[in-house]
Formats: structure tokens, C-alpha cells, sequence
């Protein structure tokens, strides 16, 4: 059986940044305080998960992360993949830009408008994007290039004189 496992020494200056921990708003870095004082105390995982309402495994990796990194533990980490980049970098873009620049009718789609689900479908079937996108990751690349995204309506214009008045009345 292995033998239970406990944080070591602490110094006065980690006592005293654990002791600050438990008046934490965060409630990742009150649990994490609360464990690993409960562990210099010489309480077993089993009884310091009891205690706080975890799992013995989350005692575990509160002990090993105090071991790796000091007090640093206690601040929660980012929870997402560290080499995070979008499907349309830089690279893309341009293409995207020529895409926006011409017609879905080019495309052989039946609007005269972009949507932006109708752009994740012509930039999947030209090659751009490995798999069709959500219309938020192609928003997202949109507003990277610069533009905004807004309903055609609002800026559309037409070679009629009256256009401007019509538009206000809601003919048109």
C-alpha cells in the first residue's frame, strides 16, 4: 500500500498566502487553500476530500501542483488548448476577402447576398476550410479582415434617385 500523501514544510510565507487564499472570492483558489492547509496539517486525502466536498483525486492534484509550483497553484489556469489558432489565419483571409468581393451567384448559390452560413458553405466547397464552419468562426474572420458584419439591407444601395426616400417610407 503506498503510504498517503502530504504536502511539505510550508514556510511563513506560504502559510500566510494560503491563510490570504481562504478569503479568496475565487472558489478554485478558497478550495485549493483549504486542501493544502488541511494537508500540512497532517490530515489523510481521504479526510481532507470529506471535509471539503471533492474527490480524493482532486486533493491529489492540488498536493502535486503545490509541489511543482509553489503558491503559484492556487491561480486557476486557462482551460483551453495552448496552441489555439483560428482555421482562417492570415493566409486565408485573402481569399476570403475575393470571395465576399463577388456574388454567391458566382457560386452557384440563388441569393444576390451574403449570410454567413452561406460563406462557410462556398469557402468549404472552394477548398478554403477543411470542414464547413460555424457561422460565428467565419464571423469572427470577417471582423479580422476588418469589415463588419450587417444585414445588406442596411448599406445596400441602388441607382434609383428615389432609393433614399423609399428606404425611409419602406417601399422598396
Amino acid at each position: 500500500m503506498k503510504p498517503p500523501l502530504f504536502v511539505r514544510e510550508l514556510s511563513d510565507a506560504e502559510r500566510r498566502a494560503l491563510q490570504a487564499g481562504l478569503r479568496s472570492r475565487e472558489a478554485f483558489t478558497l478550495r485549493r487553500a483549504q486542501i493544502l492547509l488541511a494537508s500540512a496539517g497532517g490530515q489523510r486525502p481521504s479526510a481532507i476530500a470529506a471535509r471539503v466536498g471533492c474527490a480524493v483525486g482532486t486533493v491529489h492534484n492540488a498536493i502535486r501542483a503545490f509541489a511543482g509550483e509553489g503558491i503559484a497553484c492556487l491561480t486557476e489556469k486557462p482551460h483551453g488548448p495552448r496552441d489555439a489558432r483560428p482555421i482562417l489565419d492570415e493566409a486565408k483571409t485573402d481569399p476570403l476577402k475575393g470571395i465576399l468581393h463577388q456574388s454567391p451567384r458566382r457560386f452557384g448559390k440563388a441569393r444576390s447576398t451574403w449570410t454567413l452560413d452561406l460563406l462557410a458553405d462556398v469557402s468549404f466547397e472552394q477548398g478554403l476550410t477543411p470542414r464547413r464552419l460555424s457561422h460565428e468562426a467565419l464571423r469572427q474572420a470577417v471582423k479580422r479582415l476588418g469589415s463588419g458584419w450587417k444585414r445588406a439591407t442596411q448599406w445596400i444601395t441602388s441607382p434609383d434617385p428615389a432609393y433614399a426616400r423609399k428606404k425611409k417610407r419602406g417601399i422598396g
